[in-house]
């Protein structure tokens, strides 16, 4: 099957896919560290699929995404160097997408899902300031919500294009 390789983290939470993108410094590993971290408080089933390329397959009507194989296991923390990560999955099919932006505006329009190889995902866009704010690990969850459902309570009904 042919792969595309990307620019993104993956991780899987609750056996669901996040492909997180954004340029280079946005925050993708920060998020997956806080995403595994989140998943870890509440006891629920989370691991690293991927940091910076991620290979996508399409499988059927699912969207795979794995690691790229230089990469596996290991997750570039600024500071510290490349980790390797205790929690990791060969495989996740791909469930969210969330791309990370500079800037969002106030009150923005429904985002239009993710098209990637020919198959659409639902898609969240969180800006630095929600980052900052903290708000990152809960908006990924809530919006995860329909995929994963029971994972958590969530805080916040998303716009539906935004629901997966």
């Amino acid at each position: 099957m042919p792969w595309e390789t990307i620019h993104a983290t993956a991780v899987s939470l609750v056996g669901a896919g996040v492909i997180l993108r954004g340029d280079s410094g946005a925050g993708k590993s920060t998020l997956a560290l806080l995403l595994l971290d989140r998943a870890d408080t509440l006891a629920l089933p989370a691991a690293l699929v991927g940091d910076d390329r991620i290979r996508l397959a399409r499988e059927g009507t699912d969207l795979i995404a794995r690691s790229h194989p230089a990469l596996g296991g290991t997750l570039e923390v600024r500071g510290l160097g490349l980790c390797r990560a205790l929690a990791v999955v060969e495989a996740a099919p791909v469930r969210l997408v969330v791309d990370l932006v500079a800037r969002r505006p106030r009150l923005p329009d429904t985002p239009d899902p993710a098209l990637l190889l020919g198959l659409a995902v639902p898609r969240l866009v969180l800006d630095r300031r929600m980052l900052r704010a903290g708000l990152g690990p809960r908006l990924v969850l809530d919006a995860l919500g329909g995929v994963a459902g029971g994972a958590h309570r969530g805080i916040l009904a998303l716009p539906e294009a935004e629901r997966p």
